[in-house]
């Protein structure tokens, strides 16, 4: 899978950044995503990922990770297909955006390290533009599920 990676903090050790890509590639895997998958990872702070929670959420506040997914279906829109032909187009998940302001805090608030909250807030949005989500409880439940099962997986715990 193909990963564009952007820190508008500056702040995020290369290191870190790897730990991302490796834990989101294994996921990749996991699904069983075709290895032509291209998605980004916006790393901002608390203002930067507020002003988006606030233009295309309308909630006015900071939030941990926003998930723009590229193959979600609206009203009367045709889904692309990516895998007929000769030469596939490469299948665009979409874009994630993760406050590490954010990050940071609720890794003090949940008393775990902010390499474990980097991790669970990436995978939580790659499972969103992968069309996992938590809207009703059979939903969450499969969602939080797998989200488990693939940290447990990678071995990265509390």
């Amino acid at each position: 899978m193909d990963i564009t990676f952007m820190d508008e903090t500056n702040s995020l050790a290369p290191e870190k950044m790897q730990e991302v890509d490796d834990l989101l590639q294994f996921a990749a895997d996991y699904l069983k995503l075709p290895k032509t998958t291209e998605m980004s990872v916006t790393f901002m702070d608390n203002d930067a990922i507020q002003v988006i929670n606030r233009d295309y959420r309308g909630k006015d506040r900071p939030t941990d990770v926003i998930s723009f997914a590229l193959e979600e279906e609206g009203e009367g829109e045709i889904p692309v297909i990516f895998e007929d032909g000769e030469n596939p187009l490469p299948r665009e998940l979409g874009d994630l955006m993760i406050s590490l302001d954010k990050t940071k805090e609720q890794a003090a608030e949940y008393g775990h390290s902010f390499e474990r909250e980097l991790g669970f807030l990436a995978l939580h949005g790659f499972l969103h533009i992968n069309g996992y989500d938590h809207m009703t409880p059979e939903d969450e439940k499969e969602m939080f599920g797998l989200q488990k099962e693939i940290l447990d997986a990678y071995g990265l715990k509390r």
